[in-house]
């Protein structure tokens, strides 16, 4: 269905004064943790002037037309758009999905965007989209700053415009416990949605609780090597997963997210099949080399979440203490489990190499659409 968000771009014909003033709305607010939420309405006159979103030129602009266009506005807008807090950008990205509102009969985009900043220095807005097409454009600004630790606010309502590109917004020190705690969190909800690391270490401990012997799978009488197999498990991989996370996020290597997401899908199936057909018996080696690829996994997510400039070490450390506990959760919920079955037979004959047959199966199917 063709959902008309501009009637008659037969505004195009008429001239900029046949049109309210250029006006574009900005609201947010700057959260203890250095976390910024942007919510910005931008008139879709204005971006059509500025990036030409009417492909066909026929005076009628389609939501087809503005999606088609996603990637050329958000690149627009975000080289018009910056914020710095101190001397240090912060990271800006589009987040959620776009929008259409209405102010005095016309149309506008509304498109969130998100910033992870230093906790510290004075935020700055760098603002100077649509000034070349629209002179007289201006931006009014709706900005808040939570206080560490409280609900109070500040509020500040001001007007920029061509003579005023850059504005301090204000924003008072952020709290690094809060930080830190909410970036515990994010490690825990990652390694619990994120389905190939689950999936690795499924892998690995279907087996922990087994013995090769007589080229067959046997149960591992003792708890105690059971124990300890699977605490070699989590240590080699916790322990790879934080050196390439850290390095990547300190800026020491940064590889190619689409080849890092390849390599986990890769290592995911490996550790499967070793499963049906045992190449390596001791798997904290392997463990350990796969973990150093996932680790680039999780920096790629924190890339995403950003890291506050100035506190990027503590930050660092806290979501790898987020990923580590969702990681022991998930092995005191399998692990017990896993503990109980391997004594049946149809365990060590049937659902270790069918599950492990399953994993690969779809672990190839990652890799094949993630190249």
């Amino acid at each position: 269905m063709r959902f008309y968000l501009l009637v008659l771009l037969g505004v195009l014909s008429f001239s900029a004064q046949a049109h309210q003033l250029s006006t574009a709305y900005l609201s947010g607010d700057l959260g203890a943790t250095g976390k910024v939420q942007l919510e910005l309405q931008t008139r879709l006159y204005d971006l059509e002037r500025a990036v030409g979103m009417d492909t066909n030129r026929d005076g009628e602009l389609l939501w087809g037309e503005v999606l088609d266009n996603a990637a050329t506005l958000e690149t627009y807008l975000q080289d018009r758009i910056n914020l710095r807090r101190g001397d240090r950008p912060c990271n800006l990205s589009f987040a959620g999905p776009w929008k259409v509102d209405e102010h005095y009969g016309e149309a506008y985009l509304v498109t969130s965007l998100q910033a992870q900043c230093p906790l510290s220095g004075d935020l700055t807005l760098v603002y100077q989209a649509f000034f070349e097409q629209q002179p007289e454009h201006k931006l009014l600004v709706n900005f808040r700053s939570e206080a560490p630790g409280s609900s109070d606010t500040d509020s500040s309502y001001r007007v920029m415009d061509r003579s005023q590109q850059e504005m301090i917004l204000g924003g008072r020190e952020g709290n690094l416990m809060l930080t830190i705690k909410d970036f515990v969190k994010e490690g825990i909800v990652h390694i619990w949605i994120g389905l190939d690391h689950i999936l690795f270490l499924v892998s690995l401990l279907l087996t922990s609780v087994l013995m090769r012997a007589s080229g067959q799978w046997q149960p591992e009488v003792s708890v105690r090597r059971v124990v300890t197999n699977a605490v070699w498990i989590v240590t080699a991989f916790t322990l790879a997963h934080s050196v390439t996370l850290t390095a990547t996020a300190l800026g020491w290597v940064q590889p190619s997210s689409r080849w890092v997401e390849v390599a986990i899908a890769l290592s995911v199936a490996l550790a499967a099949l070793n499963n049906v057909f045992p190449v390596v018996t001791r798997l904290s080696g392997i463990t350990f080399a796969f973990g150093l690829i996932h680790g680039f996994g999780f920096a790629g997510v924190l890339g995403e979440l950003g890291v506050p400039a100035d506190q990027v070490l503590p930050t660092v450390l806290a979501f790898n203490l987020g990923v580590e506990i969702g990681q022991l959760a998930i092995v005191l919920v399998l692990l017990p489990c896993l503990m109980l079955l391997r004594h049946y037979r149809w365990f060590r004959g049937i659902l270790v190499p069918a599950a492990s047959v399953l994993i690969a199966g779809l672990a190839i199917y990652w890799v094949m659409t993630r190249m």
